[in-house]
């Protein structure tokens, strides 16, 4: 599974393709959803741009999305707090 919940956290695990033309969804890699960005992985600016992009994708403020593991790997793992969106409905 690609997320859980640990009371009002949600845990997901992210596969990121930086450098990518858009930043969009794209399915799921394993057992992690995947997403492109358009942002390089210089100097965190893939990572910026993931936390950007999931906290609007989940509306909650930036401060409520935690990179907690994987900061400088394809494979990250980030924790969201305060979300009323399901994830099962992301790719509907």
């Amino acid at each position: 599974m690609w997320y859980q919940y640990n009371e009002n956290e949600l845990i997901i695990k992210v596969y990121v393709q930086a450098g990518a033309k858009s930043t969009e969804l794209q399915g799921f890699y394993a057992d992690a959803l995947k997403i492109r960005l358009n942002a390089p992985a210089i100097e965190g600016r893939a990572n910026e741009a993931l936390i950007k992009f999931l906290a609007h994708l989940f509306d909650v403020p930036t401060r409520e999305v935690t990179l907690v593991r994987g900061k400088q790997s394809k494979h990250k793992t980030l924790v969201i707090t305060g979300t009323k969106i399901c994830p099962d409905h992301l790719l509907d």
